[in-house]
């Protein structure tokens, strides 16, 4: 099965190693042919890029790098294991600007690399394959794709003591915690934006299409806004099945609620929903998660929590198993 996912990064991430271990306890217990290699591929978002100390950063697209191939922090969840920080502390004695948002020494090496083959004129989806291959990724049956290779960024309208003002999203999510009043978003450079290479393939060739827990708004809503690629979701002729990333009715890490507010939705797994109905087939919530039913959409009801990478793999299983009833159902229909 070809399974193609849209993730952000933390939630994104975690759920994405989750289905790597469903999928290798599988074959472990006999249930997969493992002749058959595991086609997952990625489309990354790339909203949050941003560019600090002259060096291009990627996080969403960092965090899938590392969490994938194994060398995550897991206690933060992004950023390196067993990292130092050397660099920012002496960038910080100097004076340099920002100091709100944290790098550590191993990290830099990856911007560094990346920027320098930026700066080549490679475009950002071969720099990818080239970090890709580093963490070993194409082993484990993983193509990571960023969602572009135009450069883009999310900016937040946002209140800062009756001024009213653009800062960047990694400026309000990170410095700001979200607490700063945000009236809108804006994605600089995405009108001029196309998708990157093999994307709008991946989605319209998959068996599978996976929509993971993360930010509907600034992670997956970004992505979605990449001319072609909500057209291609539309017209797959895969199941479409999406994870809610609230539970109990709020995130478990981030801040999609104050998101969702921000763009007039409702801040419930109902109102993320909505914001796929034109393409969304299956519907994964929390246990006790009040969702209004939805003609069309088949939801199913288990925990959410992703504890563990065990609880990110049956989350992830059940997803699988959502899409691979819906695809079963289709084909007999």
């Amino acid at each position: 099965m070809r399974i193609t996912a849209l993730a952000g990064g933390v939630g994104g991430a975690r759920f994405l190693r989750g289905l790597l271990e469903h999928v290798r306890r599988t074959a472990d217990a006999g249930g997969h042919d493992p002749a058959e290699p595991l086609e997952l591929t990625v489309i990354g978002n790339t909203g949050d890029d941003i560019t600090l100390f002259g060096l291009r950063v990627c996080p969403d697209i960092d965090t899938l790098l590392y969490t994938l191939g194994g060398g995550i922090h897991e206690g933060q969840g992004w950023g390196r294991a067993d990292e130092t920080h050397s660099l920012a502390a002496e960038l910080s004695a100097l004076g340099a600007e920002p100091q709100w948002f944290t790098l550590g020494d191993k990290d830099f090496a990856t911007h560094v690399y990346r920027s320098q083959l930026l700066g080549q004129g490679m475009p950002l989806s071969a720099v990818v394959e080239r970090l890709s291959a580093r963490w070993g990724l194409g082993d484990l049956g993983v193509r990571l794709l960023p969602m572009t290779d135009t450069p883009v960024e999310t900016h937040v309208v946002v209140d800062d003591d009756g001024e009213r003002r653009a800062i960047h999203f990694q400026e309000w999510w990170v410095r700001h915690r979200a607490a700063l009043p945000a009236e809108r978003f804006v994605v600089a450079g995405l009108d001029r934006a196309t998708a990157g290479p093999g994307v709008l393939d991946a989605i319209r060739e998959a068996d599978l299409v996976l929509l993971p827990p993360s930010n509907p708004v600034v992670s997956i809503g970004i992505i979605l806004g990449v001319p072609g690629v909500r057209d291609a979701l539309r017209g797959t002729r895969a199941p479409v099945v999406g994870v809610s990333p609230l539970v109990g009715g709020r995130p478990v890490r981030g801040h999609a609620d104050v998101c969702l507010r921000t763009i007039g939705v409702e801040e419930t797994s109902s109102g993320v929903a909505g914001l796929y109905a034109d393409f969304l087939d299956g519907w994964l919530v929390d246990e006790d998660d009040p969702m209004r039913e939805r003609p069309g959409l088949e939801v199913v009801r288990r925990p959410l929590l992703m504890s563990s990478v065990e609880a990110a793999a049956d989350m992830a299983g059940a997803a699988l198993d959502l899409g691979v009833r819906l695809r079963a159902a289709r084909a007999s229909a």
